[in-house]
């Protein structure tokens, strides 16, 4: 008989685990808690327009890409619908305090000669910098798919893996205002001051440098393939059907209860936050130390959201990223204050299938604290009152006002808005305090936001966000290392390779 797993969460790495053992054999069920899987590849529809809720931006897409090749080996390759950003500008930066606009280019040399332009002496540093970048990145058999013997130890690594990212961009960059330009993209990691480890900077930087791709038509599309590859094998994928107990004796799953039923299976693999998953089992299922280190792990900073309609024919369709920042010194400060919100926010037109040259929506993500919501922490979705409305018409104000800095004129093409918070992460998606980086690392301590997939509990695995890496390709990868927990060492990294040769 097939060997069954259960996984707890039909996010990204639920999916991604689940095809994966789908594909190679295994009996998969996996039970979501909403009513629409996708984690943070669910789409909604407001205002007769379809909106993404969390992936916006995909790296590892272009040809060699590790995403890409993933996709082949899945068979969904075909199935998965994306637009490339533009060559000679994947994202583009705006900068408040002297106005100053920055264009980056795709590949390491568009990279290097787009900044070289403004800082010209600082050319040959870029090109050390860049180099350094893909040395650390290629360090890491996992990102680059391949077999590996030896344990994922971050620190058996190069000296750069255990710099902070502040400290890698400080130490091949002289210019300050260009070391903050290269941080441009904190806001997607959940960067920090002297506390995010440079090997995230670089593998994000990496993947970008590359060529980004953003989903056409929202990425509900994603989750629904991947949900294909599990249900054509004979697997199901349940939604509506959260779990709200796991029983545990002697370190041993026995099942799992949902509202509908009970579940049993050979291996449990939870893609829940590691704390949630902590509510949902008697507390001497783990040992005490387990338990309080990953309450005691910090999570990454939480966002805030504008959902926009535009007016017919209103606003030009921009294939590439925006970022707005306010100075350059507050690069690192995201998510440490909240008295000069915002300090960032990335802005974006998402494409339709055939997009025209009007864009018919768009989407601000911008970087917030739980602490902002705390007052409202124990309200719950349409029932947090008055004052929680009037805050986040207020909040809206305030970027759309800061919107208008980099597109004047951008108020008159708005028809409407929806805006999300903290609590509207943590509610849907059931993260602590509403991260959306999962937990923080911290170069000082790699040890400690370094969650092992295997857990002390026999046939229970961890998946997703919070261990190793985060991000749409981190949460992909660690999707591998939970199923070679099963199924052994760098059976899908050659699997996956064997597909891409043939």
């Amino acid at each position: 008989m097939k060997e069954s797993v259960i996984i707890i969460g039909a996010g990204l790495g639920g999916l991604y685990t689940g095809a994966i053992l789908a594909k190679e054999g295994l009996q998969v069920t996996v039970l979501e808690k909403n009513a629409t899987i996708g984690g943070g590849l669910q789409t909604f529809q407001r205002f007769g327009e379809t909106f993404d809720t969390g992936m916006h931006v995909i790296g590892g897409m272009q040809q060699g890409g590790n995403i890409r090749k993933i996709c082949q080996y899945l068979g969904i390759l075909s199935e998965v619908k994306v637009r490339d950003v533009d060559d000679d500008c994947t994202d583009r930066l705006y900068f408040a305090e002297d106005k100053t606009y920055y264009t980056i280019a795709k590949g390491k040399e568009g990279f290097v000669a787009s900044l070289a332009k403004v800082f010209p002496q600082e050319e040959e540093n870029l090109k050390h910098y860049v180099e350094a970048i893909y040395h650390l990145t290629g360090q890491f058999d996992l990102f680059n798919l391949r077999p590996s013997e030896k344990q994922h130890n971050l620190l058996t690594y190069s000296d750069d893996v255990l710099l902070s990212a502040e400290g890698f961009i400080a130490k091949y960059i002289h210019d300050r205002r260009l070391r903050s330009v290269l941080a441009y993209m904190n806001p997607l990691y959940g960067g920090r001051k002297d506390q995010t480890p440079a090997y995230i900077h670089a593998i994000i930087c990496s993947l970008y440098i590359n060529g980004a791709s953003r989903f056409v038509d929202g990425s509900q599309h994603y989750a629904d393939a991947l949900a294909k590859v599990i249900t054509e094998r004979g697997g199901r994928v349940l939604a509506n059907e959260g779990v709200d107990w796991i029983e545990v004796k002697d370190r041993h799953v026995d099942f799992v209860k949902t509202r509908k039923g009970t579940y049993t299976a050979d291996y449990y693999i939870s893609d829940i936050h590691p704390c949630t998953l902590l509510t949902l089992m008697d507390e001497k299922a783990f040992p005490k130390s387990y338990r309080e280190r990953l309450n005691n792990i910090p999570n990454a900073y939480s966002a805030f959201a504008l959902y926009i309609k535009l007016k017919k024919d209103s606003f030009p369709y921009i294939n590439h990223s925006e970022y707005y920042m306010t100075r350059y010194d507050d690069i690192w400060n995201f998510g440490q204050s909240e008295k000069s919100w915002p300090m960032g926010f990335l802005f974006m037109t998402p494409p339709d299938d055939h997009q025209p040259a009007y864009a018919t929506k768009a989407l601000v993500t911008v970087p917030m604290i739980f602490e902002e919501v705390q007052q409202w922490a124990d309200t719950t979705v349409g029932h947090r009152g008055d004052d929680y409305l009037k805050w986040k018409e207020e909040k809206t104000a305030v970027l759309l006002r800061k919107i208008e800095e980099m597109h004047p004129g951008f108020g008159d093409c708005i028809e409407a808005v929806n805006a999300s918070s903290p609590l509207t992460i943590r509610d849907f998606y059931g993260v602590k305090e509403g991260s959306i980086c999962g937990f923080s690392k911290d170069y000082k301590n790699i040890a400690l936001s370094q969650v092992p997939v295997i857990t002390k509990i026999s046939n229970l695995l961890l998946t997703g966000q919070n261990n190793n890496l985060h991000g749409f390709c981190g949460v992909t990868l660690t999707a591998i290392n939970t199923c070679e927990a099963i199924l052994g060492q760098n059976v899908i990294i050659n699997k996956i390779n064997e597909t891409v040769r043939s």
